[in-house]
């Protein structure tokens, strides 16, 4: 599974699978001990203990005698490094679409919304541009991660 965080502000993309009670990252495997602790093994065979803590949105990762600051960057979440698509949080319905291809927005005005887990979801602009595709119409099944309308300045 595709993971994305930010470290030191750049974003940073993981591939983490899981086999059987492990995971595997790369060369290493990590496993949870019977007393909690994380156990991380290189490709050597050797082990060392990892500890994480989760303050607010940002993981602490304490390895090897280095600590690693790690926010999680959920599938469809928005940030100031956005370029200009407006972006499905997870699967859902398309019910209304508020503009077209063309229009000026402003930041924050309401572009769509979709329901996804029975709840209903308002899609914003990031930012004040130009509506420059609208990749789906009201009915439309989209996935997690679908760009649902993109932008430019």
């Amino acid at each position: 599974m595709q993971h994305e965080f930010k470290v030191n502000g750049e974003k940073v993309e993981v591939t983490i699978a899981k086999d059987g009670q492990s995971w595997l990252l790369g060369e290493y495997t990590a496993e949870i001990s019977s007393d909690g602790r994380i156990v991380i093994i290189n490709s050597k065979g050797e082990s060392r203990f990892a500890h994480s803590a989760k303050v607010g949105d940002t993981w602490w990762v304490h390895y090897n005698g280095h600590i690693f600051c790690l926010e999680k960057t959920e599938p469809g979440s928005q940030d100031s490094d956005s370029e200009g698509g407006m972006i499905a949080p997870m699967p859902g319905k398309i019910l209304e679409v508020k503009v077209e291809v063309g229009q000026s927005v402003e930041s924050g005005e309401l572009l769509l919304v979709m329901e996804a887990m029975k709840m209903e979801h308002r899609i914003i602009a990031a930012k004040a541009g130009v509506v420059s595709l609208v990749n789906f119409s009201v009915g439309d099944q989209v996935q997690q991660g679908d760009i649902l309308v993109e932008m430019a300045e």
